[in-house]
C-alpha cells in the first residue's frame, strides 16, 4: 500500500465506484462523500492525503468546499483535483483561482486519473513525509518511523515522533499550542493545552543535550523549531 489515503466527492454512485477500483488498483486507500457536507467533515476528521472532488455537487457547490478548504489553515495544504465536466476555459481558471492543484475534464480514463494524482502528490509532499529529512545531524525517517543522530537511533514515543515530524517539516514559525494540539493530535481529539508543554519536555529529553535547543519556547506565544539561537 501507498499509505496515502484520497478522499473521492461526487454525488453519482457510478464515477465514485469506477474511481475508487482504481484507486484500489493502484495502492491507495479512499474515502467517498456524495456532497460537500460530508466531505468537509471526513477532511475534518480523517485529514486525507488528496481530494477528488466534483465541480457540480447539490447544495454547496465543488468550488465552495474547495475555497473553504483553502482558506481552513488546518486544511489548506490538502491538495485538491476538480473533477469537471465543463470544458470551457474560464471554469478550469476559476478552479485553480480558488487554490485546486489541478483539474481533470470528464469523461477520463482511470490510468489518467491516477498518473495525474500521483503528480500533485509528488508536488505537494514536503520533505519528511515521504524522504528522510536531516538537520544538523538528526535524521528523521518517515517510513522507519525512526530519529537517529551520529551516536545512533534516538529512542523517542509515538506522540513525540508526530511532534517531531511536524516540527522539521515547518521550521522557523512560532505555534501556539492549541495550533500544535490541532496539527499533531488531530482537532477531534480533547486533550489539554499543558498536555503540549509534557510531551515537549519529553521531546527535548529524548533528543538529548546535543539538540534539544531545537525546541525552542517562544515566551507568551509558543513553540519553534530553529537552528538559529533563541
Amino acid at each position: 500500500m501507498t499509505g496515502k489515503t484520497v478522499l473521492i466527492v461526487d454525488d453519482e454512485s457510478a464515477i465514485r465506484e469506477m474511481i475508487a477500483v482504481a484507486l484500489e488498483m493502484a495502492d491507495y486507500d479512499y474515502l467517498e462523500a456524495e456532497d460537500a457536507r460530508q466531505a468537509h467533515a471526513l477532511v475534518v476528521d480523517k485529514q486525507p492525503d488528496l481530494i477528488l472532488l466534483d465541480w457540480m455537487l447539490p447544495g454547496t457547490s465543488g468550488v465552495e468546499l474547495a475555497r473553504r478548504l483553502k482558506k481552513d489553515e488546518t486544511t489548506a495544504d490538502i491538495p485538491i483535483i476538480m473533477l469537471t465536466a465543463k470544458v470551457e476555459e474560464d471554469n478550469k481558471i476559476q478552479g485553480l483561482e480558488v487554490g485546486a492543484d489541478d483539474y481533470i475534464t470528464k469523461p477520463f480514463s482511470p490510468r489518467e486519473l491516477v498518473a495525474r494524482l500521483k503528480a500533485v502528490l509528488r508536488r505537494t509532499t514536503p520533505p519528511g513525509v515521504d524522504t528522510p529529512i536531516e538537520v544538523e545531524g538528526l535524521t528523521l525517517d518517515p517510513i522507519g518511523h525512526r530519529v537517529y543522530t551520529q551516536d545512533g537511533e534516538v529512542n523517542i514515543g509515538p506522540t513525540e515522533y508526530r511532534l517531531l515530524q511536524f516540527f522539521m517539516t515547518h521550521q522557523e514559525r512560532v505555534y501556539t499550542r492549541s495550533q500544535l494540539l490541532d496539527q499533531v493530535w488531530g482537532g477531534n481529539v480533547y486533550v489539554e493545552e499543558r498536555t503540549v508543554d509534557v510531551h515537549i519536555r519529553r521531546l527535548r529529553k529524548a533528543l538529548g543535550a546535543k539538540y534539544d535547543h531545537l525546541v525552542q519556547t517562544v515566551r507568551g506565544a509558543g513553540y519553534r523549531f530553529s537552528t538559529k539561537v533563541a
